[in-house]
């Protein structure tokens, strides 16, 4: 059985560490704040204190982290970083929302030492995460993805292949804006709508009926009502991944201007103070 390693003991990689280890793998794990790993400790995770001491031990490494910038701390810094311990013949996951332009450079890079490279990050959050859940958008090559796919399954119900390196990671962002969009303009006609005495529970009695909200839509709209706006998927990252999409989209020269008006409206979020809340408390700025 391969050895993983998982790097990134946050909200989602504590999660596909611990499916793993009740699987029966064997795991090692990094994590820049070393608290955060005890429980996985206790569950029989193995404890490295760099990301190359975790790699040197792993047949496979799965990398789950917030942003391009801690992805590239990660993997390159030198002498600790997680490339410079990987060996020829394994294989490198990259499940971190980031840029596809980052994606390839970090592919490049490995594949240079030998070693393969996926981009497949998860759709879902900490409660898919929890109930091994989570959908895999892959890029990369068919035959590595087939090396790995009984570990996606660990944590997942659903592994799509997309295609080449970068448009796992390019469907994911589109996934993240699509979602925001949503949740962004059903804040905004649930506000407009209780300015005209329509209680926020009428008005998503009415809307869940109707072909026009998405079932994602609709349990956003439920947490809304209760104002339970804990972060599943908070604001600061909604903002980071739109920023991505943004760059994204401009490396092909596409036009994404309802990307950029939605996210001006969650960094008026941020700027209000609702940064670390859930994405369904974008509803506040129109309450």
């Amino acid at each position: 059985m391969s050895k993983i390693a998982v790097l990134g003991i946050g909200a989602m990689g504590s999660r596909m560490a611990q499916n793993l280890l009740k699987a029966n793998y064997p795991v090692v794990v990094y994590n820049r704040t070393v608290d955060k790993v005890k429980p996985l400790l206790e569950q029989g995770a193995i404890y490295a204190e760099t990301p190359r001491e975790a790699t040197e031990q792993a047949n496979i490494t799965i990398s789950m982290v917030t942003d391009d910038e801690a992805s590239r701390s990660l993997w390159l810094t030198p002498e600790t970083g997680a490339i410079a311990g990987l060996r020829q013949d394994a294989i490198a996951i990259e499940s971190s929302t980031l840029t596809v332009a980052w994606t390839r450079d970090l592919a490049a890079t490995i594949e240079s030492r030998g070693a393969a490279f996926l981009d497949a990050p998860v759709v879902g959050s900490r409660p898919q995460a929890d109930a091994g859940k989570l959908i895999y958008l892959v890029g990369g090559k068919a035959e590595i993805l087939t090396r790995v796919q009984d570990i996606f399954w660990v944590a997942g119900t659903a592994v799509h292949h997309i295609g080449t390196i970068g448009q796992g990671m390019a469907m994911k962002l589109a996934v993240n804006a699509l979602f925001g969009m949503q949740i962004a303009a059903l804040a905004e006609v649930i506000g407009m709508l209780a300015k005209h005495g329509v209680t926020g529970t009428k008005a998503m009695d009415c809307l869940a009926e109707l072909p026009v909200v998405s079932p994602a839509a609709q349990g956003a709209g439920s947490l809304m009502l209760t104002h339970n706006h804990a972060p599943l998927f908070p604001m600061n990252l909604v903002e980071k991944d739109f920023r991505y999409v943004l760059q994204t989209a401009q490396a092909v020269h596409a036009a994404t201007p309802a990307a950029a008006a939605i996210r001006g409206i969650y960094q008026d979020a941020i700027a209000k103070g609702y940064g670390n809340d859930n994405i369904t408390g974008i509803v506040q700025l129109f309450s």
